[in-house]
This record gives structure tokens, C-alpha cells and sequence, in this order.
């Protein structure tokens, strides 16, 4: 399968990249999994019947019927950064451990959430724990998930500790803030490219930055050194968004497991609707007219799929889709550029330039 994304027929490709031959990331994304897999299944053995089962459907541990599963669990992105960001502090990387597992808690916490918010049926080419568990069970096992991910931390009982469980809080109410501006702007016909970037800025940026950070913190290391590195997972973060963007309007189905122009069912205002509504023009126009209609609708339910092709191709022609993907590659750029603010190993170094590579360049 290509890891390149598709934009009229250009993959978004970094302008900054490394010579992927010297860095493993399979291998770094695979070590990230097995250093925290085990930690994440005890931490969710923790909660009482059926919140364990419900949990373990949701990481893909078991199916529906609670019978063993080999799920896709994701990328495991957050925990390769947080087991790195260990070593850039000059720590091991079981270090970085006990933030991995927080900030995956965290993560599948807004997961279940989101997904019940959205209304999206399905996850990693599954049934949603909402759907098939009941909303009810989606919210109590984000909700414990989320508690558990502070237990873990503050369990360690150091100053570290402390301090690394004040940026995790600290990033999951960024999260919720921009969970919160991303459905608030559902019901708004217009909202600027700076509203947008902040938002995903919150909802994307501030976990991400703070993966990056939690290990160095964990492992010693002071505020500035922390800080520098959430820079990184911030504006990778809005790299990855800006891709994401992409993917839900013009995604593969196959690949990301969602349904066509999910983003446009949805009625997000995501990056490229915004940067096409802001650019003017004839297609600007007419596509601000539609979704002004479409926001007095009672749904889309007698919607056909060419009316949500025509939305994505007015998108496309006012410039969305390319401004967007000129938008990962730019905030990727400045993610690189923050690296130069640590002192750390030559190799994890060019190991965070890959993993910032991997996230812009990917079709899933």
C-alpha cells in the first residue's frame, strides 16, 4: 500500500525530509507498541464489568462477542514520541512508558467521545463501542480511561510525575476546548483559517505536543527543554490535522475506514472548506451558497453522492485542496525547526524528523 497521499495526483511530501533509509519507523512504531501495550491492557483491566470489555472491544483486544481479536489498534504514533522524547532527555526509554500509556488513555478517551458526537458508526473498519455497546458505555469508559491516565502518572509518585500529569491535564483541556469549537462550528456559515488552525490546534496539536514532551519530562527534564519539544508536537500535530483534512473529504474509504466525504456529512468546517470559502471567486461563491443551504436542511439523508462530489469539487477548484496540503507541508517545516531547540542524540534527532515525515506523508 503507497503511504503517499493523493492531491491532484501529488503527494503531500514534506519540504524537508530524511533519508528514511537510516530511521526504522515500523520498527520505532512497533517498539512504541510493545513497551506500552502490555501497561495499557493491565491499566484497562483495572475497571469494573463491563467497562473492561467495552474498553478492550474499543483498543480491538476482543470482537463484539468478547472473543480474542487482533484489531487495529492505530499507528501508535503518541507512544513512539513519548518513548523518544525520553531519550532526547537523555533517559531510557521505559522512561517514557508511563506517559505513552497516559497519553493513548487520553487520546481513546476523546476517541469514544468523538465518535458518539459525530455520530460516526465506524472506527479501524469496526463498529464504534457506541453502536455496538450503547452511548451510555462510550461515555462512562471515556470518561474512566481518562481518569485512569492521571491514576498511572501521579502512581509513580515523583516530582516528574507531577509535573508530566500538569501537562497532560493541561493538553486534554485544550482537547475538549477544541472538540467544543469544532461542533460549535458546524452551526456557523462562515469561520476565518485562524479560528480553524486554533481549533485543530487544540483538538489535534495539544496531545500530540504533549506526547512529545511527557517522556523528557518524566526523564528529568526541565521546562524549557519540554517545552521546546511540545513546539515540535504542536505544529506536527497541525501537520497531521491538515492531512486528516484532507483524507475526510478525499479519503479512500478503503483506507480510512470511513464513509465517502465524511467530512462534508458531517458538516465540519475543516481546512480545506475554510481556506475555499476565504479564497473568493466564483467557486468560493457558489460553494458558500450551497453550505449555507445545507446548514437549513434538516439532514442529509436524500443527498446523493454526486451532490457531495459537486461540494468537494467546488472545494477543490476555489483552491481548498492545495492550500491545505501546502498547509501541512508548512507546518511540518516549522515541527522540524523546533528540534533545533534541543540538544539531543543525532539519531533520535533524525528519528523525530522521520516520525514527522511518516505523519505528513501517509494515505490512512
Amino acid at each position: 500500500m503507497s503511504t503517499g497521499m493523493e492531491t491532484r495526483g501529488e503527494p503531500v511530501t514534506p519540504a524537508n525530509t530524511v533519508d528514511d533509509t537510516t530511521v526504522d519507523i515500523a520498527a520505532l512504531l512497533e517498539r512504541g507498541r510493545t513497551l506500552s501495550t502490555p501497561v495499557l491492557k493491565a491499566a484497562v483491566a483495572r475497571l469494573a464489568p463491563p467497562m473492561d470489555t467495552v474498553a478492550a472491544y474499543h483498543f480491538g483486544w476482543i470482537d463484539a462477542q468478547g472473543r480474542p481479536a487482533d484489531g487495529d489498534g492505530g499507528k501508535a504514533v503518541r507512544p513512539a514520541l513519548a518513548l523518544l522524547s525520553a531519550e532526547a532527555a537523555g533517559a531510557a526509554p521505559e522512561v517514557g512508558v508511563p506517559g505513552a500509556v497516559a497519553v493513548e488513555l487520553v487520546h481513546n478517551f476523546s476517541l469514544l467521545h468523538d465518535d458518539l458526537m459525530d455520530g460516526d458508526e465506524q472506527r479501524r473498519h469496526r463498529d464504534t463501542v457506541w453502536k455496538v455497546h450503547g452511548p451510555a458505555q462510550a461515555i462512562l469508559v471515556g470518561d474512566a480511561l481518562f481518569a485512569l491516565a492521571n491514576e498511572l502518572l501521579l502512581e509513580i509518585g515523583t516530582v516528574e510525575a507531577g509535573r508530566a500529569t500538569r501537562r497532560l491535564t493541561t493538553a486534554t483541556r485544550k482537547l475538549i476546548d477544541g472538540q467544543a469549537q469544532d461542533i460549535s462550528f458546524e452551526h456557523r456559515e462562515r469561520v476565518t483559517v485562524e479560528e480553524c488552525l486554533e481549533m485543530e490546534g487544540n483538538k489535534t496539536g495539544a496531545l500530540l505536543a504533549c506526547a512529545v514532551s511527557i517522556g523528557a519530562v518524566l526523564g528529568g527534564a526541565d521546562d524549557r527543554t519540554a517545552d521546546t519539544l511540545e513546539a515540535y508536537g504542536y505544529h506536527l500535530g497541525l501537520a497531521f490535522q491538515a492531512v486528516d483534512d484532507l483524507l475526510g473529504i478525499w479519503g479512500d474509504p478503503d483506507a480510512t475506514g470511513k464513509q465517502t466525504w465524511s467530512d462534508l456529512r458531517q458538516r465540519k468546517k475543516s481546512l480545506p472548506v475554510v481556506a475555499a470559502l476565504a479564497a473568493g471567486g466564483p467557486a468560493s461563491e457558489r460553494l458558500g451558497e450551497l453550505l449555507a443551504a445545507d446548514a437549513k436542511s434538516n439532514g442529509f439523508d436524500t443527498f446523493s453522492e454526486q451532490e457531495f462530489a459537486a461540494r468537494a469539487a467546488l472545494i477543490e477548484e476555489a483552491g481548498g485542496r492545495d492550500w491545505t496540503a501546502q498547509e501541512a507541508r508548512r507546518q511540518h517545516a516549522v515541527a522540524i525547526e523546533a528540534l533545533n531547540g534541543v540538544d539531543m542524540p543525532p539519531q533520535v534527532r533524525a528519528q523525530l524528523t522521520a516520525l514527522a515525515d511518516f505523519v505528513v506523508v501517509r494515505k490512512r
